[in-house]
């Protein structure tokens, strides 16, 4: 009797770890196929973040790369074909050439200098040719050289920046609070000067830095007058019409 029991107890025992097998089986499979499932979907999901990624970083269909397209100071447009570059990089080098010319025949070479950087053509005049200290008239003599920068800059397409500077000291009595004001006021009346040689006024802009972009530091009576003046920007990129 005892060893029937034995049989039975063991056959009960066998037919519940198939049981167990079967449903442990059963929940693998079930468990495989959620992670096939989702890992399908994080597939999808991954392909349209590269998509994204790839029209943010890259060049849209119809669009332009970062490289292609470049902006100017005031709204000018930049030539992105090679012909146009070499035209505008002669245009630059034959204006140099006539203004260095004509400082020449002037006898400015104290008073003004003329060099090129990465924005173009930068003429710089000093506060002595131009103004009177802490004043905002143009000297007649001055009023002469800007009249003749005028007709020789009329002839060319660019852009022109007009930007006045002044050394580090506080700036004493006068209608205008600091040196910002000033430096504002001697741009704006050089560039009416050029106005009314003939350059055109959707050409021009007009800026005072004041202090803010010295040549040299102001720490000598000759560092502080080198800092005084006006720079008359020949832009390399022509304006927007």
């Amino acid at each position: 009797m005892a060893r029937k029991r034995r049989k039975v107890e063991s056959g009960g025992n066998g037919q519940a770890w198939l049981t167990t097998y079967g449903d442990m089986v059963t929940l693998l499979l079930t468990f495989f196929v959620f992670l096939f499932a989702f890992s399908t979907i994080d597939v999808q999901k991954f392909e349209k973040l590269l998509l994204s990624f790839q029209g943010a970083l890259g060049v849209m269909p119809g669009g332009k790369s970062v490289e292609e397209e470049t902006t100017n100071p005031f709204g000018g447009q930049t030539a992105s074909d090679a012909g146009t570059s070499t035209r505008q990089t002669q245009d630059i080098r034959h204006v140099s050439e006539r203004v260095v010319a004509l400082v020449r025949r002037e006898q400015m070479e104290g008073q003004v200098s003329v060099t090129v950087d990465q924005r173009g053509i930068v003429i710089s005049l000093s506060e002595q040719v131009l103004f009177e200290t802490g004043a905002v008239d143009l000297r007649p003599e001055g009023q002469r050289l800007i009249h003749k920068m005028g007709l020789l800059l009329a002839e060319v397409p660019n852009a022109l920046s007009v930007e006045g500077h002044t050394d580090g000291l506080p700036l004493r009595g006068g209608p205008y609070r600091d040196n910002w004001g000033l430096s504002a006021m001697r741009a704006a009346g050089v560039a009416s000067f050029l106005i009314s040689a003939g350059v055109e006024a959707g050409r021009l802009q007009a800026v005072g830095f004041g202090p803010a972009r010295p040549l040299v530091p102001n720490d000598t009576a000759e560092h502080r007058r080198l800092n005084r003046r006006v720079d008359l920007v020949v832009l390399s990129q022509y304006p927007r019409r």
